[in-house]
């Protein structure tokens, strides 16, 4: 085993499970806001207003705090990186999302962890225990049945290849991103990927004021908030996460995503979720432990 992997065989402390709950709240609220946001704007400017905000923003404090800039020879990878983890990301979810159901979306994200954990093996020499890959089947099973269970079903038609080119760039962010994790700090390494995954998508800043002075307020304040919290603070919490434990046993937790949406939903909207996506947010969270328990 080498030094690097007995240096990640650490405890989930309170810090990394604060981090991993702030996360995993914010990014399951980015559904919501996304299809709030789609009501008034095209999915380019969604996501380019989404991003400027939480550039405006880390842009501010790194003024403030006088942060330093990345080291020249890091720039390729920050840039691949943030074009990867922000850009393609983001707009292939978006885009998706306009013909996808929310069911299918669901499932198709769902694969990520799965991505992950293939990738940590391969490139960062991670290994996963067969429990391990038992707790991931479990959940993405639990997943399954919390996608099928919702009204709108799961049907899988041309638009469904963007949603899983998302869930596979953002795999290789997870992954690729660790290396750097160790030279940054979490929140300078999340600024520095966002203001070069914001920069690819000025491509798609026309007629963005035209739509910012004709969207209701409120879908404005909805990509806003998304570019405040979901964006700038998760994607910080989230490299937290990623410096501390191994990208397949983070990867993992991202499991618990649906499950929160549900209890979002149950407690902020009212809906009351049917049996067949309770049993599924219970496979989910169970699947969840035997990695934590017994796979790593």
């Amino acid at each position: 085993m080498s030094k690097d992997s007995r240096q990640e065989k650490v405890s989930i402390d309170f810090r990394i499970m604060m981090a991993i709950a702030v996360t995993l709240i914010f990014w399951a609220s980015a559904f919501a806001g996304i299809r709030a946001g789609l009501k008034a704007y095209s999915p380019g400017n969604l996501v380019l207003l989404r991003f400027l905000t939480a550039t405006i923003v880390l842009s501010a404090y790194a003024i403030i705090t006088r942060m330093p800039l990345p080291e020249k020879k890091d720039l390729p990878a920050i840039f691949f990186l943030g074009f990867l983890g922000i850009t393609v990301y983001h707009l292939a979810l978006t885009f998706g999302e306009l013909k996808v159901t929310a069911g299918s979306a669901s499932l198709l994200i769902a694969s990520g962890p799965i991505f992950t954990a293939i990738l940590a093996i391969f490139i960062l020499k991670e290994k996963i225990k067969i429990w391990g890959w038992i707790g991931i089947v479990i959940s993405f099973l639990g997943v399954s049945l919390v996608a099928i269970g919702e009204g709108e079903g799961v049907r899988f038609e041309p638009a469904a290849f963007l949603i899983l080119v998302a869930a596979i760039s953002t795999s290789f962010y997870f992954v690729l991103q660790k290396p750097y994790l160790k030279k940054y700090s979490p929140l300078k390494f999340a600024a520095y990927v966002i203001w070069s995954g914001t920069f690819f998508q000025l491509f798609f800043s026309r007629g963005l004021f035209q739509n910012i002075k004709s969207a209701p307020i409120e879908a404005t304040l909805a990509i806003i908030y998304m570019g405040i919290f979901p964006a700038a603070l998760a994607y910080i919490t989230w490299a937290y996460v990623l410096s501390r434990i191994p990208a397949s046993l983070a990867g993992s937790y991202l499991y618990l995503s649906p499950v929160l949406a549900i209890l979002i939903a149950w407690i902020w909207l009212g809906e009351i979720p049917i049996l067949l996506s309770l049993v599924g947010g219970f496979l989910a969270l169970a699947g969840v432990v035997i990695v934590n328990v017994w796979g790593r």
